[in-house]
């Protein structure tokens, strides 16, 4: 077993030791998952250390590293042909980054829920099972297998939300659950139909390797997804155009894009802390990462097609999640529409088909996994000490909570996409690749740029305005002075968690190349897969 299957399987091994562990033992239930996930973020920056940039691709296997291959199901069907479903994993610069930010987020979510006291066992085995499938959908090359841990990753989070959320969780959880729930529904259909198209050359047999979905060349002529025939259409429209954009819709729910963004909001308010961190942090990634593993790297030619309208559906969640920020009164909510926005920002660098755009929306990806976790952070102990998180109902905090205030503030500039940190870089480079986009005639025009320019003004109106309605003015509290004592400044165990993250927005955001460095080859191979079709 490599590292990378260690990595990814360690938190397995927690949660299966966290579920033998005797009640008397519940004390042990925290500390276990904190040094498992710490030795797990230490593994997935060695990783980083020794990948090597040159090597890395998106379409060969000898471009991925640290990688498994191991058979695991192999059954003879008959007249059918051969079932042939690998334990494949590895690694490639759009991948690996996503690795380690969910290492991190994860530690994180470890270092928030010190406090749970309901049913301790269950929910940090939950956590750790939920850190192997996330972990194991960024690692995955065999259809299926990423499919099982994409799956795996949906029962955690219902049980996390359902059990130890706000007053509405159970909507919550069945929300999300239905939402998600389709998406892997109608994954699955073209999953199969994929797996009866493509034959591995080597074996002859049909496959659910990603990467010989990839190569043109292992296509069956007069497959229902025949790369070069595409004589099967489905209403009208041809099947690849249909499978393309089943994928999309599928991860386009765990982005989340405007319209089937409406779960996230309602499962930010009722999850706890911890989830909301993970939530943001790792969970929203997975979209973003489908889009570019599966559904432009598989159907490249759909990419070229419809980039226009991917382009657009963007563009429309920067502004319509912005827009719903500015009029949100509970400050969780806001942060939730900012990720819509902020996240739209990812679609339109992916869909501008640029090294610039997509080298972006990578960026931004990384960049808002640890500044939406510190966000949600720092919701939850505004919310731990008075139970209450609406805005209105805050002013002056800066005189009684300073510290806070100050982490507060700079996670605000921060997200806002000031110069000197992260979501500048990934932000200035979607709009730079959105602009170049016009010239490369890559079919995204000048115009979505400029709008998505305005996305980031209006994230700095709603994130100053709160700033400046809660923490400067007259000091005055919804609870008086009873809500004055409670309000205590954050403490060493807060302190430790934030600082990391913030010094990490400040690091990337003035060498960005500790990012674009190792993702710059697999951003390239990637293009050149679509550049025929445009």
């Amino acid at each position: 077993m490599g590292i990378l299957s260690i990595l990814i399987f360690l938190p397995l091994v927690a949660s299966l030791l966290i579920m033998a562990l005797p009640a008397s033992n519940k004390a042990a239930y925290k500390y276990i998952a904190l040094i498992i996930t710490f030795i797990q973020l230490c593994l997935s920056l060695y990783l980083y250390q020794h990948f090597d940039p040159e090597m890395a691709g998106i379409n060969q296997v000898q471009n991925f590293q640290y990688v498994d291959q191991l058979p695991w199901i192999r059954l003879n069907l008959g007249a059918i042909g051969k079932l042939e479903i690998d334990y494949f994993v590895g690694v490639d610069g759009v991948s690996l980054p996503l690795i380690v930010l969910s290492a991190l987020v994860m530690l994180m979510g470890i270092g928030a829920s010190w406090n749970i006291q309901k049913s301790q066992k269950g929910y940090f085995a939950l956590l750790m099972l939920l850190n192997t499938a996330v972990i194991g959908i960024f690692a995955a090359l065999d259809f299926f297998l990423f499919y099982v841990f994409y799956e795996v990753m949906l029962l955690p989070l219902y049980f996390l939300i359902g059990i130890w959320g706000g007053e509405r969780r159970e909507y919550a959880a069945i929300k999300f659950f239905i939402y998600t729930l389709l998406g892997s529904v109608l994954m699955l259909l073209i999953i199969v139909g994929l797996y009866f198209s493509v034959i591995n050359p080597e074996t002859g047999a049909h496959t659910f390797n990603m990467l010989h979905m990839m190569n043109p060349a292992n296509y069956v002529d007069g497959s229902f997804f025949a790369y070069l025939t595409n004589e099967h259409s489905v209403f009208g429209i041809p099947a690849r155009m249909v499978g393309f954009i089943v994928l999309f819709f599928a991860f386009a729910i765990k982005v989340p894009v405007v319209p089937v963004h409406t779960w996230l909001p309602d499962a930010h308010v009722e999850a706890p802390t911890p989830v909301s961190i993970i939530l943001a942090g790792i969970l929203l990634k997975v979209g973003g990462y489908g889009i570019i593993r599966v559904c432009y790297s598989i159907f490249p030619d759909m990419a070229a097609s419809t980039n226009w309208w991917l382009a657009l559906i963007g563009l429309i969640s920067i502004i319509y999640g912005a827009l719903n920020a500015l009029a949100q009164k509970d400050l969780k909510r806001l942060i939730a529409y900012s990720s819509v926005s902020h996240m739209g920002f990812v679609l339109l660098g992916i869909a501008s088909l640029t090294a610039e755009g997509i080298s972006g929306a990578i960026f931004q990806m990384v960049s808002h996994g640890f500044l939406s976790a510190s966000l949600f952070f720092l919701v939850g102990v505004l919310y731990d000490r008075v139970q209450d998180r609406y805005i209105e109902h805050f002013s002056g905090l800066a005189s009684i909570m300073p510290k806070y205030t100050a982490y507060i503030a700079i996670a605000f500039f921060a997200s806002l996409g000031l110069p000197g940190f992260s979501a500048f870089i990934g932000e200035a480079f979607v709009i730079i690749g959105a602009f170049n986009a016009d010239t490369l005639q890559t079919g995204v025009p000048r115009w979505m740029a400029i709008g998505g320019s305005i996305g980031i003004l209006l994230s700095a109106i709603y994130f100053l305005w709160t700033l400046q309605r809660m923490f400067f003015g007259t000091t005055e509290v919804h609870g008086g002075d009873k809500w004055l004592t409670q309000l205590r400044d954050l403490d060493k165990r807060e302190q430790f968690i934030l600082f990391p993250t913030l010094l990490l927005a400040i690091i990337l955001g003035i060498m960005p190349s500790l990012v674009f460095n190792n993702l710059n080859a697999s951003v390239l191979q990637l293009l050149s897969l679509i550049k025929p079709y445009l």
